[in-house]
């Protein structure tokens, strides 16, 4: 049985993706800030495979470190999906605090690879790190200073990692626009009810965590269409 870890998986792409892989039977290590909606995601999961959710944050060790424990002696893939947008209106950077600029960084970029090189022993050779990026780290969007920023230095860990380690399969995926609690956040009080659900995304991601791409950027609703 396949293991994978997937970060901020009680809702949105996290948890699509990780219905998709529970009925495909995975083995999965999950986890979320808030209690409540982790242990209803993995209640669902666990009707199709067996389930370990972890309340807690990725910017703290001890909760990484409980994460690579639970998914024992061989991973098969690491979905650094959980982040943060940060300041809701987003700030320009003139006026950014950079208290929370700081706290978008430990989220987004250094959380990630924290939580790689503590899964490096675990994970196997062909075993995948999948990446959760954006359009906003290669576009210089007003606003998204933060947040884009943020993204692209996970895009450059992404494609440096994988030149050291070519072992493994390194991914940095764009989802796409979503209709998403993060995506509601970077439009306070508009209607995105337009976008498309984050399960319109998935079959994308399959594509890279079940097929033999080679390490790079991809675009979820590209390889879909593909």
């Amino acid at each position: 049985m396949p293991t994978a870890i997937i970060t901020g998986a009680s809702r949105g792409l996290g948890l699509a993706l990780a219905r998709a892989l529970a009925q495909r039977g995975w083995r999965l290590v999950i986890d979320a800030r808030e209690r409540g909606p982790l242990e209803a995601a993995a209640r669902e999961l666990q009707a199709h495979t067996e389930v370990v959710a972890l309340p807690g944050d990725v910017a703290d060790d001890w909760h990484r470190a409980a994460l690579v424990a639970a998914a024992g002696d061989e991973l098969d893939l690491l979905v650094n999906n959980a982040s943060v947008l940060g300041p809701s209106p987003q700030p320009a950077l003139a006026t950014y605090p950079l208290a929370e600029l700081e706290r978008v960084y430990r989220v987004n970029v250094v959380a990630p690879l924290a939580l790689i090189q503590r899964a490096l022993p675990a994970l196997k050779t062909g075993a995948k790190v999948l990446n959760v990026t954006s359009d906003a780290a290669v576009e210089p969007y007003e606003g998204w200073g933060g947040y884009g920023s943020s993204k692209a230095a996970l895009e450059q860990i992404s494609r440096i990692l994988g030149a050291e380690r070519p072992e493994l399969r390194v991914y940095a995926v764009d989802p796409g626009d979503m209709n998403t609690r993060l995506h509601q956040e970077a439009f306070p009080g508009e209607d995105i009810s337009d976008r498309p659900p984050p399960e319109e995304s998935v079959p994308g991601l399959l594509a890279l965590i079940l097929g033999d791409h080679p390490t790079g950027r991809y675009s979820a609703r590209e390889l879909a269409v593909a």
